[in-house]
């Protein structure tokens, strides 16, 4: 042929290949490939166990067959597709995904272009092209065009492997779409859904695994991979409806995933939804029932004891709610290794495949810092000072020690700002007499926030309004915005009420003066614009923990005047109080003692007359507000009026005796 090249001089022409040669060859790879890729297969029962805390040499041995499934498909993929090697192609290419996404223990992320890979060489043996649709085009165009026997089974399997992806990364309507495809008329038509069933686990359910030739060895079967699918599906949708607040969908969809093919550990975590859904629907007591299934699946389902104490503090059953923290806090300080599931281990799990804000915040693991914070504060609500004393100071021992990662300072932590810490430590330690004590802690918060607060500042009534501050205002140690400046204020203001208060109960008159005074010279650094004017309700709440405390500040000033026998600069302090908060019946009380021993007795019986004649008003009023700090809780108590029978009595008698002179 006029093509043909002349060969030089003392070349051997090479011998023409026959098709039979070419053939021989093909099969001779794909024998080769064929028990090579059984050869990796037959080693994964020996490497199933390295899960986690599996030892190393387990996990280096499945990391081995990772790399050799890769490297088997590399091989292949080095010669063009062709049809009699395809289905090794596919089942090595899912054997190989299989390993890349178990291998890990993590999410699965971007595994999912191998499949594209795959799915553009079978639409080359067809002869035709794909790169430019997308994944869910792709799918769409290889299960309607190409229908070669051979092909159906791995393709389904791949399918399978990309709903995995997809329920991972929460694409529930790709995974639907997906099944529609890989489902037979005679699936479709047991996948019809009655009213209130689920449609992606219709589909999942009716989907049948087309038969796999045994010649093709799996490291997970489809039919295994479907069961994960279904329980995937049923959780993970679950979780989204108990988010939406739907809550009755959310545990028929969680008791279907509890009925599930799933691990000890994830069955737990099931349990453990299902206790925090039904806590919603305000059934506490069948809470409790899941939660304590949980644990007694997995003991280690840390989040479900941590909820249980949750509930019982709903109930309001006090002995066990602390029982339950404080046995959460041992746990979480063992640290006990890793249970080994009961469960064959699979290369997809559940829990590779389940990711939801929802799963996070109910399975979030509590840090021991925040477990002792919480008996700390538990102990100061019901009154158990001693063991509140003891909580504060372990978990502020930790802040002490400069253990600064044993705190988790992220927007998920159930600690509240270090300085209320303090300030609720303080207050415990008032409590238990620590005076002394509780005003060393104070000084803390009030050294710590010096140079934090501006010389003054303007605050509106509304958070929406704009933050103004003052000409020539400015901050020592940097700008602050308007709500960290008036947090800050509070926790300084506090401190001094705190100290003002301990120096009373330590007989002090004058250094608790001293203190009382402190504050109220703070808190003139708030130019409060436009007060009065808007009802209380809509007060910023840092504002209104600034009202309060300038309240009590004022009624314990005017109680150590009392004391010292300075009556007069008292009546101006309960006077004021009663500006601030009007009817407040402590400051009432107050002013009316303060009128008595000035002899002002009419203005006295007077004012004690308006404050019988609508008993309880304010403290009403108080009830419907924002609850107040835990660290203001206590100086409130101490600034209740002491019940005096002599002092009510001496009024009754002056009354009479005014009545008897009108009426004579």
């Amino acid at each position: 042929m006029a093509a043909t090249k002349k060969r030089r001089r003392g070349e051997t022409p090479e011998p023409e290949r026959e098709p039979e040669q070419e053939q021989e060859q093909e099969q001779g790879c794909l024998r080769l490939w064929a028990a090579r890729c059984r050869a990796l297969a037959g080693c994964w029962p020996a490497a199933r166990g390295a899960g986690p805390g599996a030892p190393a040499a387990a996990r280096e041995l499945r990391r081995r067959q990772r790399d050799g499934f890769g490297e088997l498909l590399r091989s292949i993929r080095g010669l063009p597709a062709a049809l009699p090697t395809l289905p090794l192609e596919l089942t090595v290419l899912y054997n190989s995904l299989l390993f890349t996404a178990g291998a890990s223990d993590s999410a699965i992320k971007g595994e999912a272009d191998g499949i594209r890979q795959g799915l553009l060489r079978v639409l080359e043996v067809c002869g035709a092209c794909g790169q430019d649709l997308s994944t869910e085009e792709l799918w769409q165009k290889v299960l309607q065009d190409v229908t070669v026997e051979e092909l159906q089974a791995p393709l389904h399997r791949l399918g399978a492997l990309q709903a995995a992806w997809w329920l991972a990364a929460g694409c529930l309507g790709s995974v639907a779409g997906l099944f529609q495809l890989l489902s037979t008329a005679e699936d479709t038509g047991r996948a019809c859904c009655s009213e209130g069933q689920n449609k992606l686990l219709c589909l999942l359910k009716a989907w049948r695994v087309p038969p796999e030739r045994a010649s093709l060895p799996l490291v997970q079967s489809a039919e295994d991979l479907k069961e994960i699918l279904c329980t995937a599906a049923a959780f993970l949708q679950g979780l989204q409806e108990l988010e939406a607040g739907n809550f009755r969908i959310a545990l028929s969809l969680l008791q279907e995933a509890a009925g599930g093919f799933c691990s000890k550990k994830v069955l737990a975590q099931i349990f453990t939804c299902l206790g925090c859904c039904t806590q919603r629907m305000g059934k506490p007591q069948t809470a409790l029932q899941h939660l304590k299934r949980a644990l007694q699946v997995d003991f280690q389902c840390l989040p479900a004891l941590s909820h249980v104490a949750a509930v019982y503090h709903e109930l309001g059953e006090t002995d066990a709610e602390l029982q339950a923290l404080a046995f959460l806090y041992e746990a979480l300080e063992k640290k006990p290794p890793t249970a080994a599931s009961s469960s064959p281990c699979f290369l997809i799990r559940t829990e590779l495949l389940v990711h939801t804000p929802t799963f996070t915040s109910l399975l979030r693991h509590c840090h021991p810092s925040e477990v002792k914070y919480l008996l700390a504060q538990r102990c100061l609500h019901y009154g158990r000072v001693a063991d509140a004393v003891e909580h504060y100071l372990d978990f502020l021992a930790l802040l002490q020690e400069g253990l600064q990662q044993q705190v988790p300072l992220d927007g998920s932590s159930a600690l509240p700002r270090i300085p209320e810490v303090f300030l609720e430590a303080a207050s415990a330690l008032e409590q238990a007499g620590r005076h002394q004590d509780a005003i060393t802690m104070c000084e803390e918060v009030i050294s710590r926030t010096t140079h934090l607060i501006p010389r003054m500042l303007r605050v509106e009534e509304r958070l929406e309004q704009s933050e103004c501050p003052l000409p020539g205002a400015g901050l020592a140690g940097g700008l602050l915005s308007q709500k960290e400046s008036l947090c800050c204020l509070a926790w300084r203001t506090a401190g001094y009420l705190h100290q003002g208060w301990a120096w009373a109960k330590l007989g002090k008159s004058k250094e608790a003066i001293t203190q009382f005074s402190r504050c109220l010279s703070d808190l003139l650094r708030v130019w409060l614009c436009g007060l009065g004017t808007e009802p209380r309700e809509n007060l910023l709440p840092e504002v209104e923990v600034l009202q309060k405390i300038r309240l009590l500040s004022l009624i314990g000033r005017g109680t150590q005047f009392l004391e010292l026998g300075r009556h007069k600069e008292a009546l101006l302090d309960f006077q004021h109080s009663l500006q601030i908060s009007p009817g407040d019946p402590a400051a009432a009380s107050y002013l009316v003692q303060a009128l008595w021993k000035l002899d002002r007795k009419q203005e006295a019986a007077a004012h004690w007359q308006k404050s019988q004649s609508s008993p309880g008003e304010e403290g009403q009023q108080e009830g419907k507000g924002r609850p107040l700090p835990l660290y203001l809780v206590s100086c409130l108590e101490q600034a209740v009026f002491p019940h005096s029978e002599t002092l009510a009595s001496s009024i009754q008698d002056y009354l009479r005796t005014a009545e008897q002179h009108i009426s004579s």
